[in-house]
């Protein structure tokens, strides 16, 4: 392909994109092809010889389109959104474009330095104080992982990548039983395990830990030998919005000398809306670690992940190496490379430039506000259905409810409406009951197609029954 016909199919998709956009609403949320039916569509072997492009086009649409669950629709109400607004897919596709790998400094200047001040950008969107720093993760797990890495080399004095963890005891990290399973993950990868991930059960109206448990939990461990390394708090967790306390967390963390994450991954967005900060954000100062992903609600497209600082020296400390062939000389200079996992690095900071430039922040925070009410308004009308129970009421714009029966009835009409089409919904677990998960947070959702929901379950439950 020369450049001339790049500009002509680039031109096709671009005109492809949008109306695939603005007809989403006329497509069924979720994919309805079977298991293995896209591979069986397939080529068993790879082409000998090079294909137009019009041909490939024409298979990605008749194979891959109907094969695809449609993130970007504005009745998709599963799990948590995964946004991409118009700027900042316009952004990618400059990134793509330029094609930089943006691992130091010197590769990349514009790269480090726009990051730099989106970073900051966002600091100041989500009311942290000065002197936080941070860095563009690819998501939250690669954030908590970064984390948890930290907590265990600070406990062992900087000595677990170079040494290991053989003799080094059992170090253990505190939760909430509300966590989302990134964290049982990293402490997987971290060498750390699952059995010394202490879970602390949730409870209150926002179903946080409690303060006096926790610090029961780790007087316990080290009476029985074990060294506490760390604690992660969340801010609406994945299952029904659960949200810790952050005040009381930090002042048992202050007094056993633990270092701390707080995971906002879904609900940090909201933080931009400054009357949601003193129920959910009082004190979060106090964190040395906090990340939030501005590809679930703010609209940046996946993947785009910030994880802010307090202090850097402790995760340069623990992830930072640095051969000869990445030394940078002259003036001093930040590689991002140095404080994440992966070496190379995508220019995301782009589209966060773009994002803000375009919507500026009473843009993005008239669309959060707008998807909490709908969800409260949602809530109140499916209480008033027939039998049907609000497990827990909305924490934001996540809540969660179940329809009369048993456990095996509430993945019925999961399914049920899944399979519809009109509205996609996720199961969940709750006090050892299985729950239906509702969140509203795509970018292009009104209320009409909120309000929907209701008729549409209402609907299929009559059909089901």
């Amino acid at each position: 392909m020369d450049w001339d016909e790049f500009a002509h199919w680039g031109k096709h998709i671009s005109d492809w994109s949008a109306q695939y956009h603005k007809t989403l609403r006329d497509r069924p949320v979720r994919a309805r092809t079977a298991v293995g039916g896209i591979g069986a569509q397939l080529q068993v072997t790879p082409p000998e010889a090079g294909e137009d492009m019009s041909a490939i086009l024409e298979d990605f649409e008749s194979i891959v389109m109907p094969g695809m669950t449609h993130w970007q629709h504005p009745r998709f109400f599963a799990y948590f959104p995964a946004n991409a607004a118009p700027p900042s897919m316009l952004a990618e596709q400059l990134v793509n474009s330029v094609a930089a790998q943006c691992m130091l400094w010197q590769t990349s200047p514009a790269a480090t330095e726009v990051e730099g001040v989106m970073v900051d950008w966002l600091r100041q969107a989500l009311g942290l104080a000065d002197g936080f720093t941070g860095v563009i993760q690819d998501s939250a797990s690669s954030a908590t992982l970064s984390a948890v890495l930290t907590m265990r080399e600070r406990a062992t004095g900087y000595t677990g990548n170079m040494d290991g963890l053989s003799g080094k005891g059992h170090l253990r990290i505190y939760c909430s039983d509300q966590v989302h399973s990134s964290i049982d993950r990293a402490c997987w990868v971290s060498g750390i395990g699952q059995a010394n991930l202490v879970k602390i059960p949730g409870e209150g109206a926002r179903f946080g830990m409690d303060a006096g448990a926790l610090d029961a939990a780790i007087v316990a461990d080290i009476a029985a030998g074990h060294t506490p390394a760390g604690i992660i708090a969340i801010t609406g967790g994945t299952g029904i919005g659960g949200s810790d306390d952050l005040g009381p967390i930090l002042a048992v963390a202050k007094a056993h000398d633990l270092y701390t994450h707080l995971d906002a991954a879904w609900a940090g967005s909201a933080m931009i809306c400054p009357e949601f900060r003193a129920e959910f954000w009082d004190d979060v100062d106090g964190f040395d670690s906090i990340v939030f992903n501005p590809h679930k609600w703010l609209g940046a497209q996946f993947d785009c992940s910030i994880q802010f600082l307090r202090d850097a020296t402790p995760q340069l400390n623990t992830l930072k190496i640095e051969p000869e062939y990445l030394k940078t000389t002259g003036d001093i200079v930040t590689n991002y490379s140095e404080w994440t996992i992966p070496l190379g690095r995508r220019f995301r900071a782009l589209k966060i430039w773009f994002l803000l430039r375009s919507y500026g922040l009473e843009g993005l925070r008239s669309r959060i506000r707008n998807h909490v009410a709908w969800a409260q308004e949602l809530c109140e009308a499916i209480r008033e259905l027939d039998e049907f129970e609000i497990t827990t009421d909305p924490i934001l714009s996540l809540f969660s409810f179940r329809c009369p029966g048993d456990d095996a009835t509430q993945q019925r009409l999961v399914d049920a409406l899944n399979d519809d089409g009109r509205i996609y919904l996720t199961q969940g677990a709750f006090q050892g009951r299985k729950i239906i998960r509702f969140q509203v947070g795509q970018f292009d959702t009104t209320r009409d197609d909120v309000m929907m929901a209701h008729a549409v379950i209402q609907e299929v439950w009559e059909q089901i029954q």
